[in-house]
């Protein structure tokens, strides 16, 4: 067969370098001013808490980084969120951190989409679910778009709700603001962490209660740490820092019963039969141009096992993780479907 060849492989480099390009901007979050502004108060950039959170050297599976690219003037990287699937205290988790440093971590209506799809990722795996918590609630300006229907903001609650029936554990870390809706997050939480004289929970802010009631308070004495966790009872465990409460919420991970183990066997990987750094020869950037996809495939999936090897040849395709994936391709020239396990 023909491949498509090394013409190919520029537009794909530009293809790639563009796709990094974006990742990088929204892995950023907010402009330097608005970082340094969150520094300066004494708190770890988003990024930052997820690596302090994360076991020392495991990988991190970071979910929609994209979310929001494009939209809302790009006033939203990563729709002012990071969410992703990472190893703490020996056990993998579900992580969904807001980034205050984009519009005070405010829910955009694709912010609501990111967070409920972290939460359905741990529901279809059964992962402990961990909240780090730093936003001023809904975008207001895009309010009407938050929350109109079954699959907007009130979800995050509705999944809560079902985590905790299904006895998926849910720990919340209430590292700065948490006003309006986002405040019954750590209250339906299993254990909740929070930062003394840094982290708030209240439904509405020191401004709404002079304006209703004429009473001045302070945020600190409305819904600071030592309030909830001497006095209203919503958070468990009262932190120095941020520091401070990733580290007890490590320790509240160690806590946990372990992950069932799988029942697929590993075995030790296999390199494909084709290199995959020539993927960029078989797939055409023109889509009107047809290709085999079989040449995809054998650039992908687990080579034939070595005649000495210990593992079975009874199966075309050797495991190199936990599960098996079906793969269905289309193309003008053949559809394959099978079922298979992949590298």
């Amino acid at each position: 067969m023909t491949l498509v060849g090394e013409q190919n492989r520029a537009e794909h480099a530009r293809l790639v370098a563009e796709l990094r390009e974006r990742l990088a901007h929204a892995a950023l979050g907010g402009n330097e001013q608005s970082r340094q502004r969150h520094v300066d108060r004494g708190k770890l950039l988003p990024r930052d808490r997820v690596d302090a959170l994360l076991d020392p050297g495991s990988p991190f599976l970071e979910l929609s980084p994209l979310a929001a690219n494009g939209m809302y003037d790009d006033d939203a990287p990563g729709a002012s969120m990071i969410a992703g699937i990472g190893r703490v205290a020996g056990r993998e988790c579900v992580i969904a951190a807001n980034d205050a440093t984009v519009k005070g971590g405010t829910y955009y209506p694709m912010t609501v989409k990111k967070h409920l799809r972290a939460q359905e990722v741990a529901l279809q795996n059964r992962l402990p679910c961990i909240y780090l918590v730093d936003s001023g609630g809904a975008f207001l300006p895009k309010q009407d778009e938050v929350f109109p229907d079954r699959e907007h903001f009130g979800r995050i609650f509705y999944n809560q709700a079902t985590m905790s029936a299904k006895g998926i554990p849910q720990i919340a870390a209430v590292l700065g603001s948490c006003t309006a809706g986002g405040a019954y997050v750590p209250a339906m939480s299993d254990e909740a962490v929070i930062v003394r004289k840094q982290g708030t929970i209240f439904l509405g802010g020191p401004p709404l209660v002079k304006a209703a009631t004429g009473e001045v308070v302070t945020a600190e004495e409305l819904g600071g740490g030592d309030l909830h966790s001497r006095t209203s009872g919503v958070t468990d465990h009262l932190a120095a820092d941020d520091k401070d409460a990733l580290r007890i919420v490590r320790r509240i991970v160690s806590t946990l019963a372990p992950r069932t183990e799988s029942p697929w066997p590993v075995v030790e990987a296999i390199a494909p039969e084709r290199d995959p750094g020539t993927l960029y020869d078989v797939v055409p950037t023109d889509p009107r141009i047809p290709y085999d996809v079989h040449e995809v495939i054998v650039r992908l999936v687990d080579g034939v096992p070595s005649p000495n090897s210990r593992q079975s040849t009874a199966s075309r395709w050797s495991p190199a993780r936990r599960d098996y994936m079906g793969i269905q391709w289309a193309s003008l020239r053949t559809t394959v479907c099978c079922s298979l396990k992949v590298l």
